[in-house]
């Protein structure tokens, strides 16, 4: 008899919502929106809410802020708040001055 092989798993793909290219969901940062309104960044990629993936690339940041991409993703009545995108910049600037 043949040993049956375990099945690989497969990692879930998400969408980079300024550059648009599939990468897998651990290599993107969540932003969601949570079920009260407010905005947060989802760490562990668990948090109940509307979320939008970004990749951990300053262009693509700066590309998401300027075209308002997380308001519309996000489906937001207000403007994309500031301190959110701040964290971002903190979370993004580390990998790319590793990259130069």
């Amino acid at each position: 008899m043949p040993t049956p092989q375990k099945a690989v798993k497969k990692s879930p793909k998400r969408h980079c919502i300024a550059c648009r290219t599939e990468r897998d969901k651990k290599e993107l940062i969540r932003v969601v929106k949570k079920p009260d309104g407010s905005v947060i960044i989802d760490e562990h990629g668990k948090a109940s809410g509307r979320g939008a993936y970004i990749c951990r690339d300053k262009k693509c940041l700066d590309k998401a802020a300027k075209s308002r991409a997380f308001s519309r993703q996000l489906k937001l009545e207000a403007p994309f708040p500031d301190e959110i995108l701040a964290q971002l910049a903190e979370l993004v600037a580390p990998s790319a001055e590793n990259a130069q």
